[in-house]
This record gives structure tokens, C-alpha cells and sequence, in this order.
């Protein structure tokens, strides 16, 4: 084994253990073919079953990368065109500021309709969370459109103007596909997709997953990490994120892109649906918050490919920092690199696909629960391959230089005592002595290794917080006082 893939195995593991994730898979493809595929913990807690790089998960809105994959073929065979209107194929009539949502509106979640919540609501309906909503009777197409009736008065942008991940356009895109092709969405992909990838263990039917030995117990993880056995929405969910699938054939639908449509002598897309599939069309809606303030991934000068002022420009605070095409997600500068996948998650299954079209590498990961964010290890193994150093990820950054200033402080001879824990990117000031109790969220502006700058708000106005290295130890000024640290510790 490679020294590369022993560092993230033990990054996997280690993140596994602080979550709770009861199991995982995982492959990595470089030069043209599988060169690491590993599993990682239970894909059946109760009957101690380990999981395999064959075991079958929910690959959640991965999916819609397939869906929109057997548009393009359709479009390739004359059948249909993008630039269509939803309305020529389905009885759809919400004209956003009065202007109509065509196919590639919904395939790059442009179509000016803010998500409606459908497919969340069955999700957390089906764990047993969602505050006890009703049952949506949406079993199909003809039902999704009723749903949708009124959303009209719910638009908030014209077509093609911003990004609204919409579950419920992707059923509609589903329901094109089988109008056009005269087959069920399911054979459709199964017979021009699957089974011509050799991803002979990919299925959407319950009957064909419950005959495979090596399947996982979805599983929903609560707070205090306990695992209850859930099920997936066999026929609920669908050309949304339907599809069960391993790490082994999403290999081989990862080397299909990589092969601009074409694995060994099979090709499934042409290299300009490829291309389309890839194209940005419209940025996400995270940007780059400028809070990192060393030099790290995204901010040094002159390594995306071009360099010069669009480098400079990719890397600036409040920039996008990534895109949507058609089913597929975009990030311009991974490293200099651009990286192209997307994320799935039904909440007791979940999945991440991520690939660099230029380099030819890329990797599949799949878990049967909610735990530490399958992108960021995606990522990790990402920059692994790059032969670059993970630890200048943003996040792994972030998690590193708040975990540094986390512990227990104390004023002047120990006059007072308080509490420093993070909370994912913010940190928790706390003081508790019995009667005098304060817990005030403090927001970062700026990190680095000597320290950081922070800000809470009280009554409308704004506090600043202040953290200092200094002398070998850390020190906060926070309203009018000074505290120093007295112990450290790691916050989850």
C-alpha cells in the first residue's frame, strides 16, 4: 500500500469514529482504471456484517447526473432538444415572470423556483423526523405536477437567472425521459446506461436490491450517534436520487466521464454532451468568505490553468466558489485543477462523486448513514492524488485553527472562568459560575496561525472578540476583558 492511501485511510477512520458513520466504501480511479477500492466499518451493524467495495448503497442525487446523461442521449438521437420547453412535453404551466422553463432550466436547477421541500418531506417522514408532516401523495409524475400547482406564485427569479436546487424539477425531467424514449425511467437508464457500463449491481428496484447479499442497512444517526435501521423510498424518490449502487461500477460511470463519454470501446455520451454536461451555467451559492488568511487552496496566485488575473480573480473573497451544470457540479480551482462531481443524501445513505477531468483521477464514496461529509473526504483522497498537502483544504484548515483556540480561560488570578468551544465554524464562549450564566456565539473574520479576528452581536450592536498567540500560550480580549488559556482541549 502506498503511503498516499494509508493517510487517508487513517483520515477516514478517524473521521468515522468522531461521527459515528457506521460504514463506508470507497474507490479511487487514475490512469484509465480502479487503482484503490477499500470498505470501511458495518454495512449491517446487527448481524456484525462488514462493508465491502461491493456493497450496494443510495447514491441520493447522484442520480441526476444520470438523468440528465440520458437526456443528452436523447438529444443526441433527435428525440428532444434542452432548449425546449418543459410545457411541449408535460402539462407544466408556471412561466416564471412570465417566462418559460425549459429542459436545461431544470437539469442546472435554474428554472426561478425556489425548492419546494417534497422530496426533504418524505425524508424525513420516512426517519421518523420532520415534526410529524403529513404524507405527500406524490407517487409519480401526474402527481408531482398537481403538487406543483400554485408554485407559479412562488417564483423568485426568471429562468436561467440563479441557482434553486429543485428536487421536484427532476422528477418532471424524469417524467420527459419516459414520454420520449417509451420506456419507464428505469429501464431507460438501466438498458442505455447501466448495463452498457458494465454496472451490472446498480438497480432502483426493491426487489432486485433485497436479492444481493452484499447490501447496506441504511441506517439514520442521531446526535448521540446511535444508529436505528431505516429503509429507502423504494419508488418515492427516483430520477431525483433513486438509484442504489457501489463504489465499483460508479467507478466505471466515473472512467466514462474521464473518457469524455466512452469507457474502453463502450461510449455512452459524445464528448459534447460531456462537455454540456460540465459547462458552469450558473454559480452556486456558496462564495469565498476571505476568512483564511494564510496562503492555501484557492489563494495562491497563478495555478489555475490561465493563470494571471482570472487566478486572482477565483481566488478573491465573495467569488462563487463553484458552479452547476447539467447534473453535475463545478468547482474552477481545486488545487489549480478544476473538479468536477456532485454529492447525494437520502439522510440514512449518502454519497459523493468527485473527479479532475484534466488529470484523469477521481473518486467514489458511499455510507449507509449522516455523518462527517462525504465531500470532504472526497477531497482529502483528491489531494492526496495531487501529491498536494490536504491540510491546506479550506475546511481541514478552519477545523485546525479554530481547534486551536478552543480550551478553558481565565481572567487575572483566575477571577473568572469561561468555556471556548467550537461549533462547526463558529466558536461558543461560555461562562456558567451557578448564577451568572453567558453563551455567545462568536463569528470569525479572519483566522490564522497567530490568532483570529471575531465578532458576536448583543442588543443590535456588534462585540468584537479578539485571539492572540502569544508566549507560547492563547489569549482572548472580549468586551472588557482579558482572559488567558489554561487548558486546551478539541471541540467536535
Amino acid at each position: 500500500m502506498t503511503d498516499r492511501f494509508a493517510r487517508l485511510e487513517e483520515f477516514v477512520f478517524d473521521r468515522m469514529t468522531e461521527t459515528g458513520l457506521p460504514g463506508l466504501s470507497l474507490a479511487v480511479v487514475e490512469g484509465g482504471e480502479t487503482v484503490y477500492r477499500r470498505g470501511f466499518g458495518h454495512r449491517d451493524l446487527e448481524r456484525g456484517l462488514p462493508a465491502t467495495p461491493e456493497t450496494l448503497y443510495g447514491v441520493g442525487s447522484v442520480t441526476k447526473s444520470f438523468t440528465c446523461a440520458a437526456l443528452m442521449q436523447l438529444q443526441e438521437k433527435g428525440l428532444l432538444n434542452v432548449d425546449d420547453e418543459v410545457g411541449r412535453y408535460l402539462d407544466f404551466d408556471i412561466r416564471p415572470f412570465g417566462e418559460p422553463v425549459r429542459l436545461r432550466h431544470l437539469m442546472s436547477h435554474t428554472s426561478g423556483i425556489p425548492a419546494l421541500g417534497y422530496a426533504e418531506a418524505e425524508i424525513l417522514r420516512a426517519v421518523g423526523a420532520g415534526g410529524g408532516a403529513r404524507r405527500l401523495p406524490v407517487a409519480g409524475p401526474d402527481d408531482m405536477l398537481t403538487f406543483m400547482r400554485g408554485a407559479d406564485a412562488w417564483v423568485e427569479a426568471r429562468p436561467g437567472e440563479r441557482w434553486f436546487y429543485l428536487n421536484e424539477g427532476y422528477v418532471l425531467l424524469g417524467a420527459v425521459i419516459e414520454n420520449v424514449s417509451g420506456s419507464s425511467y428505469v429501464d431507460y437508464v438501466t438498458d442505455n446506461i447501466l448495463r452498457p457500463l458494465g454496472m451490472d449491481r446498480s438497480f432502483f428496484l426493491r426487489e432486485d436490491v433485497e436479492s444481493d447479499p452484499d447490501r447496506a442497512v441504511p441506517y439514520a444517526v442521531d446526535p448521540e450517534r446511535r444508529c436505528h435501521p431505516k429503509s429507502y423510498l423504494y419508488g418515492r424518490i427516483t430520477s431525483d436520487g433513486g438509484l442504489i449502487s457501489n463504489v465499483c461500477d460508479m467507478a466505471r460511470y466515473i472512467l466514462m466521464y474521464l473518457g469524455e463519454g466512452k469507457v474502453g470501446e463502450v461510449r455512452v455520451l459524445s464528448e459534447a454532451s460531456v462537455r454540456a454536461m460540465m459547462e458552469p451555467r450558473v454559480a452556486g451559492p456558496s462564495v469565498r468568505p476571505g476568512i483564511l488568511r494564510a496562503e492555501g487552496w484557492g489563494e495562491r496566485r497563478g495555478e489555475v490553468p490561465g493563470g494571471g488575473p482570472e487566478a486572482d480573480k477565483r481566488a478573491a473573497p465573495g467569488e462563487p466558489t463553484g458552479f452547476y451544470g447539467f447534473g453535475l457540479h463545478t468547482v474552477p480551482d481545486f488545487f489549480g485543477r478544476r473538479l468536477v462531481g456532485h454529492g447525494g443524501s437520502v439522510l440514512v445513505a449518502t454519497a459523493h462523486m468527485a473527479f479532475l477531468p484534466e488529470v484523469g483521477c477521481g473518486v467514489m464514496l458511499l455510507a449507509n448513514g449522516a455523518g462527517y461529509p462525504l465531500g470532504h473526504l472526497a477531497h482529502y483522497a483528491l489531494a492526496l492524488l495531487l501529491g498536494e498537502d490536504p491540510e491546506q483544504l479550506p475546511f481541514l484548515r478552519m477545523e485546525r485553527l479554530l481547534d486551536g483556540l478552543t480550551g478553558e480561560y481565565e481572567t487575572f488570578r483566575g477571577t473568572m472562568r469561561a468555556t471556548v468551544r467550537r461549533r462547526e465554524d463558529f466558536l461558543i464562549f461560555e461562562v456558567k459560575d451557578g448564577f451568572y450564566n453567558l453563551s455567545v456565539v462568536l463569528v470569525p473574520e479572519a483566522v490564522d496561525d497567530h490568532g483570529g479576528r471575531f465578532f458576536t452581536l448583543n442588543h443590535g450592536e456588534r462585540i468584537p472578540a479578539e485571539f492572540h498567540r502569544r508566549n507560547g500560550g492563547v489569549e482572548l480580549v472580549y468586551e472588557r476583558y482579558k482572559l488567558r488559556r489554561v487548558s486546551a482541549r478539541r471541540s467536535m
